[in-house]
Order: C-alpha cells, then sequence, then structure tokens
C-alpha cells in the first residue's frame, strides 16, 4: 500500500467518527426531549388526590380553566393553600391543601374564591339564593372532599372515649355526630363512635388536623373517590331527584325481578320474634 492511500484512508476515519458521535448525541437529546415532555404532558394532568379550595370545578375542568397565577393562595388568610411544585402530581402551581397541616378554617367571606380570575372557583359552587333571588356566599356549601373513617385505627371505635373530630368539625352535629351504640363486650357501656354524614360535611379537614392518633383516623378524601354512585337502577327515598324520577316515570315500566306474589306482611308473619 502506498502512502498516498495510507493517507486518504487516515483522512476517511475522522469523519465516520464524527458521524457516529452526533448519531449518539442526537439520539441523547431525542430521548431527553421525549423524557421532558413526557414529565410535561404527565403534570399537565388532573391530580385525582388532590384536595382543591372551596368552589372548585370538577378537577378535568379546574385544571383547564386554573391559570396557575397564586391570587387564590395569596387570599387565604390562614395560608392554608399551597402551590404544586414542579416535579409534584398535577400541574405546577395549581392550589391544594393538606388538611393534617393546614386544613381550610371555613371563612365566611370564602376570600379565595372572588380571588380567582378565571373562573376556576366558582363562587355559585358555593353559594345559596337570597328570597330576592340573588346570590350569597355559604362556606357551609362547599364540597372540598369528604372525611372518612377507619374504623380499625379509631380509638373511639376501640372502646376509648374520644371526640376529638366531633368536637373539631365547624358542622357539629351535622357533619359528624357521635353515635352511643352499645358496646358489645362488656354489654353495659355506649361506644362514642363518630359517623360522617356525606351529604352535610364540607372536607374542610378540621376534623383531620384534630386528630389524635399517629396518623390520621379520619381524613380528607376528593368526594369522587371517596363516595359511591346509587345509579338509575335504585331509588332512595330520601333523594328528591329520586322522587321526580318515580312521578315521571313512563306508565309501561316495570322491574327487572318477578315482582312478588305475596303482600309485605305475609312475609313477616313468617318470622318468628
Amino acid at each position: 500500500m502506498s502512502k498516498q492511500e495510507g493517507k486518504g484512508d487516515e483522512a476517511v476515519m475522522p469523519g465516520r467518527r464524527d458521524f457516529l458521535l452526533k448519531t449518539v448525541r442526537n439520539a441523547g437529546l431525542a430521548i431527553a426531549g421525549g423524557a421532558a415532555w413526557g414529565g410535561i404532558i404527565e403534570q399537565g394532568k388532573a391530580a385525582p388526590l388532590a384536595i382543591r379550595p372551596p368552589g372548585a370545578l370538577p378537577e378535568e375542568e379546574f385544571i383547564a380553566k386554573c391559570i396557575k397565577c397564586g391570587m387564590c393562595a395569596e387570599a387565604c388568610p390562614y395560608d392554608s393553600l399551597k402551590l404544586t411544585a414542579p416535579g409534584y402530581p398535577g400541574p405546577p402551581g395549581t392550589p391544594y391543601y393538606i388538611p393534617r397541616e393546614t386544613p381550610c378554617y371555613m371563612c365566611t367571606d370564602i376570600p379565595c374564591v372572588p380571588a380567582c380570575p378565571s373562573g376556576a372557583l366558582d363562587s355559585m359552587l358555593v353559594s345559596i339564593l337570597k328570597d330576592d333571588g340573588s346570590p350569597a356566599l355559604d362556606i357551609n356549601k362547599s364540597k372540598m372532599g369528604l372525611a372518612v373513617i377507619d374504623r380499625n385505627s379509631c380509638i373511639a371505635y376501640s372502646e376509648i372515649q374520644c371526640d376529638a373530630c366531633y368536637r373539631a368539625c365547624p358542622l357539629i352535629d351535622s357533619a359528624i355526630t357521635i353515635d352511643l351504640s352499645r358496646n358489645e363486650r362488656t354489654g353495659k357501656h355506649a361506644l362514642h363512635a363518630p359517623v360522617v354524614h356525606s351529604n352535610v360535611c364540607t372536607g374542610c379537614g378540621l376534623c383531620e388536623k384534630a386528630c389524635v392518633t399517629s396518623r390520621a383516623s379520619i381524613f380528607i378524601l376528593p368526594v369522587k373517590l371517596a363516595t359511591g354512585e346509587t345509579g338509575s337502577r335504585y331509588l332512595t327515598e330520601r333523594s328528591r331527584i329520586d322522587q321526580k324520577t318515580i312521578d315521571n316515570a313512563d306508565e309501561g315500566v316495570t322491574t327487572m325481578t318477578p315482582r312478588s306474589s305475596k303482600k309485605a306482611v305475609d312475609y313477616l308473619n313468617e318470622e318468628e320474634f
């Protein structure tokens, strides 16, 4: 091989090396860019476990309307509201609160709601209509979440008298009541067991803050995760909507199962009491 040919091969090798290095570099940039966009997209999704301020729209709508301005958090006199930081679930800058640390203190004028410029916090969701038809703010109408009790860790269900959550509830005897059920072990005493009423509870978290157990035995979950749904097949006596459904039902509507051939009293008489 001549010296000239050897020089030609040496000239070709750096070109191949540069090509491979650029290919690897571009592939790395593509992967990094994909990961970054994936993180942005993930943070743009709804955060199903986040407890939002009073008047918040349903999570998907709330995320779409919230402009991450932080004005609601600035308006909160108790500094209850925090803004989601990058890397945490949900879009950065969206407001939420941690009931165990700083719950919602149920301000009657609800300053966080009128401070919202985008409508992500809707005043009509926390308002009642006065006699003249005009709306008036009512914090008791808010549905920030729902208190759920873990009866296995709640000491009130373990025969230790405790009513900390009950006493802390701003809607005492409505959102949380005490069930004086019979203590089956002693047969003489009553269990002072707290009971949460989902149709009244606002999810403020004052009960969770007050809970005396190491990890709160009563805690706030988003309403959608903490409640069931009856569905259209079953009608409940308490629901006014259900009553309207009955009134407007077609005459040809029948049940999915055969009707009983006996009267209700006949079934009662078959049992021995």
